[in-house]
């Protein structure tokens, strides 16, 4: 694994949930990238190709994704086409970055990683979206207790 690779920002934890129940969560944008800052999706994110729209602080985070990856039970990959996170001096930061989750598991817990490909602390909005993600992923992880 290169430099590069080890910055990108990563979040882990384990569930007693199965891999398939934790996919079919994860397909669900609504169920788990919400409930912090008024956000709103349009689209689908259920079959590869699928595109939505992310947007959250009255306008300060406008992002578009695309569903690049999809292997069911284990992987799913977005990646964002779009961006418009006005609170940065380059607004479009997150554009051709990579959002993904990948599920392993064993014969008793799931494990589930997430990767925000692209967001790495050089760049400016590492702070403030590391600890976005962080608090999504957190209630995430209390929803799959």
């Amino acid at each position: 694994m290169n430099t590069q690779q080890q910055q990108n920002y990563a979040y882990a934890f384990t569930t007693s949930k199965t891999p398939d129940a934790v996919f079919s969560l994860l397909l669900d944008i609504d169920k788990w990238w919400s409930g912090l800052y008024a956000e709103q999706t349009t689209g689908k994110s259920e079959h590869l190709n699928d595109e939505f729209t992310f947007s959250a602080g009255g306008g300060m985070h406008y992002s578009k994704q695309k569903l690049i990856e999809l292997i069911p039970g284990k992987r799913i990959v977005w990646l964002v086409t779009e961006s418009k996170l006005t609170f940065l001096q380059d607004t479009n930061e997150w554009a051709n970055t990579k959002i993904g989750f990948d599920i392993t598991s064993d014969s008793a817990t799931t494990t589930v990683t997430f990767t925000h490909e692209g967001l790495v602390p050089q760049i400016e909005c590492y702070g403030g979206c590391a600890g976005a993600w962080t608090k999504y992923l957190d209630k995430l992880k209390k929803s799959l207790q």
